[in-house]
């Protein structure tokens, strides 16, 4: 290494340590703060004023709607403004009752329990919450055969959140029980161009208003990937010795993580040539896309689909899924411009 390469290397390492002793949590804390779902939040602001009013808890709350919309971030703001303890814990985690009996017998008084994911909770795990909910208590059963007894007992005050990416699998009992239902759906570019401003600020981070623009309209309308794309970018400007992103910088950057013009991902373009080119366009099974990405289908049936549906690129039928017009005009277009490798 030459000295003059040891000089950039050092100055890149020392930029480094700047930017990451300043980087910090993105998450919004209050709602003033949060862009974008302004039907959710106008609801939740009036919810928790009308109980802090009444100087009680919060209904338990059910946040449903795609991933990396920001669902825990509003858990967290609830939590936040009705001054009580958050606690967090995902469904899957909970496999036995007992586990969700302990978890809800030492929560303070005054707690948000959150949970992630909660229409993976097991049936019989479930079945527990429902007096938890409804009558705030918990009822126990000690011994077994014909001196098995039911013991109730009460819980302290709390508010349970629930965030599912799939309402329906939620089962009626359990989905009843949620006070107040909200449904996030997919931001706008304005609300987005607003949260990676934000996000930008918070970094340091340099940002053009042009390439804050082109971020915007390639995060599939997800605040998670809006973010994600931002400190990508950073990495690619920082290592490049760029001060101020730009828009050449973004778009360079982007092309590098293979990010096209409407936000598809390479895992997004394969879906949809497995469907032109190995099925004509289908109608085509979401097992058999799934068998030829190697992907599992859950996977594709909450992460990718969703987003895909949205936009138009691919038609829900009885029969299957179907290649819309405009998602094979996409991606002819994104191939003449970038090619098959792209």
């Amino acid at each position: 290494m030459t000295d003059q390469d040891h000089v950039v290397f050092t100055e890149i390492a020392r930029t480094a340590d700047s930017f990451e002793a300043e980087r910090t949590d993105l998450r919004p804390r209050i709602f003033d703060e949060y862009p974008g779902q302004e039907r959710v939040v106008e609801n939740l602001k009036i919810y928790t004023q009308a109980a802090r009013l009444r100087g009680k808890m919060l209904d338990h709350v059910l946040l449903h709607g795609p991933p990396g919309l920001g669902k825990t971030t509003l858990a967290g703001i609830i939590a936040q403004t009705m001054e009580c303890s958050l606690k967090i814990t995902a469904g899957p985690v909970i496999e036995r009752p007992a586990d969700l009996m302990g978890l809800l017998a030492n929560l303070e008084s005054n707690t948000v329990l959150f949970i992630d994911e909660i229409h993976r909770l097991p049936s019989h795990v479930e079945e527990v919450l429902y007096s938890a909910m409804e009558d705030g208590r918990l009822d126990v059963m000690i011994g077994q055969g014909p001196s098995a007894r039911s013991v109730s007992f009460d819980l302290k005050p709390f508010t349970l959140i629930g965030a599912t990416t799939r309402a329906g699998a939620l089962s009626a009992p359990l989905r009843d029980r949620f006070g107040i239902v909200e449904h996030l759906d997919y931001y706008s570019p304005e609300s987005l161009g607003l949260i990676i401003r934000r996000s930008a600020r918070l970094l340091s981070l340099q940002l053009d208003e042009s390439a804050a623009l082109v971020l915007a309209s390639r995060c599939r309308g997800t605040p998670r990937i809006a973010n994600m794309l931002l400190r990508r970018v950073m990495d690619f400007a920082l290592v490049t010795g760029k001060q101020v992103v730009d828009t050449d910088v973004a778009e360079k950057a982007l092309f590098r993580l293979g990010v096209d013009t409407r936000g598809l991902a390479r895992m997004d373009r394969e879906f949809l040539r497995i469907m032109r080119d190995r099925h004509d366009g289908g109608p085509v099974g979401l097992e058999s896309i799934a068998a030829a990405l190697n992907e599992e289908k859950t996977t594709l049936e909450d992460v990718y689909e969703p987003y895909l549906v949205s936009v138009g690129y691919i038609n829900r039928t009885p029969r299957g899924r179907q290649l819309s017009a405009l998602g094979s005009s996409h991606l002819k277009e994104m191939e003449q411009m970038f090619g098959l490798n792209f």
